[in-house]
């Protein structure tokens, strides 16, 4: 009998990624996906920290196997990622939950297969946790579960060190992959009929500058939308100190890059992205939207934004609620701010209590949710491009998105699946669009 595989994900689309790269080492060591916890051999928690709730649920959903675990012993449970990598954590989960049988860090999951190994061969709980990042291990073939979609990481780490921020010290500093191996990986995925390419990064914009041979994000970005085939290509995530007219140029000359680029503002206020150490100020933050909307008129820009972060006054939120009027995002993940111990701003005095943090995300997520409405009923009556990425079963509807991320609902007698189609937008219902074939 097969052994089988069940991965649990938390964080964000790194983090998917990641999970794809493991689930590609499972199954080189002969394992299958099972959507059933109870019909798995092995089940593996790949663990995010940015955010305290994503512990949390991890903690409830780990503590829930405890009787699944007593029911067959042979069952072995794993957890990595992020969480594994803070400092203390790998106590705390052994003391939590003495059944846990690997746990590994966010800088050594490549080395899943042997950890295994090591299990199988002994009694004795395996924790391995490296301390500092190393080099990059390329070849590893992902199983990936996201067709036409794919990703691609083109670094790793992160040396900005955002006051509220875990991830440079769980993920390491800025690592850059080799272009030649980063343009070969997206030539394969276009070869094997991927249709949309989204090179991934804590901060893309500062790809290359570790290699010191000249490369540059807004070089890579060139010479991989210049790769023959039809697909699209997005980036995520740029940092606005490091987006560049250079970046915008590549953009403007290729037609395969998404018009849509995802730019973290995260605050409105000069004093809140100074505390944040975020290095740039909202004026500057705003001339990039300019030059980027000169160069590109119909360019949308997405973001993510903090709101209840220490000391964050009223006068400072209504700063971000203007910032976001005046950009006018296509959408935007919001956030309260979530304390990290180990960063800058845990330590700051003026926490913001939680009730102030409750009134001001219901309110930055309406005036939010009024603009990506209101973008949206400007696509009835046009005509647009949707790649069709999978089939919803219980609308009984394709759906994909268009190049700004806009999902459109369809149906289709046939299978469109992996295909660009031509969609008339006949109504609109907050973020999601309806329409008809056209082709």
């Amino acid at each position: 009998m097969q052994k089988k595989y069940h991965i649990v994900t938390y964080g964000c689309q790194m983090n998917v990624h990641e999970s794809e790269k493991i689930a590609g080492i499972l199954h080189k060591m002969g394992y299958e996906e099972t959507a059933e916890k109870e019909n798995a051999d092995i089940i593996l928690f790949n663990t995010c920290c940015i955010r305290e709730n994503a512990e949390n649920h991890a903690f409830g959903n780990i503590g829930a196997l405890k009787k699944l675990k007593k029911a067959n012993p042979n069952l072995l449970i794993a957890v990595g990622g992020c969480m594994t990598q803070e400092k203390g954590k790998t106590d705390v989960l052994k003391k939590k939950f003495p059944f846990i049988d690997i746990m590994f860090g966010a800088l050594n999951f490549e080395e899943l297969e042997r950890l295994i190994i090591k299990k199988q061969a002994q009694k004795k709980k395996v924790i391995e946790i490296r301390e500092k990042e190393g080099e990059i291990v390329e070849g590893l073939k992902p199983f990936r579960t996201s067709y036409p979609n794919a990703w691609v990481n083109i670094t790793y780490g992160c040396n900005n060190f955002c006051s509220y921020c875990i991830v440079p010290y769980v993920r390491g500093r800025e690592r850059s992959r080799k272009m030649a191996n980063i343009i070969a990986e997206v030539e394969s995925l276009v070869a094997e009929g991927y249709k949309e390419i989204t090179l991934l990064g804590q901060n893309v914009n500062s790809y290359g500058n570790d290699l010191n041979d000249g490369s540059n994000f807004a070089t890579l970005l060139d010479k991989v939308a210049s790769i023959e085939g039809k697909f699209r290509l997005r980036f995520m995530t740029s940092h606005p100190k490091d987006f560049t007219e250079e970046v915008v140029s590549v953009m403007k000359k290729h037609d395969k890059i998404c018009k849509c680029v995802h730019l973290p503002v995260q605050a409105g206020s000069n004093r809140i992205l100074s505390l944040m150490n975020r290095r740039y100020t909202r004026e500057k933050y705003l001339e990039e939207v300019a030059f980027l909307r000169k160069a590109l008129p119909q360019a949308e820009i997405t973001t993510d934004i903090i709101v209840g972060f220490p000391t964050e006054t009223e006068e400072d939120y209504l700063q971000t609620e203007d910032l976001v009027k005046t950009v006018g995002f296509a959408s935007a993940f919001t956030f309260v701010y979530s304390k990290r111990q180990g960063t800058k701003a845990a330590e700051m005095e003026g926490q913001i209590d939680e009730a102030t943090q409750k009134d001001r995300i219901m309110r930055l997520v309406a005036l939010v949710n009024s603009l990506t409405r209101e973008k949206s009923q400007k696509y009835i009556g046009k005509t647009v491009e949707i790649l069709c990425e999978d089939y919803d079963e219980k609308k009984g509807l394709y759906l994909g998105r268009d190049e700004f991320g806009r999902m459109g609902y369809f149906s289709s007698k046939e299978n469109k699946i992996g295909e660009f189609v031509n969609l008339k937008i006949l109504s609109a219902n907050g973020i999601s669009l309806h329409g008809e074939l056209t082709d």
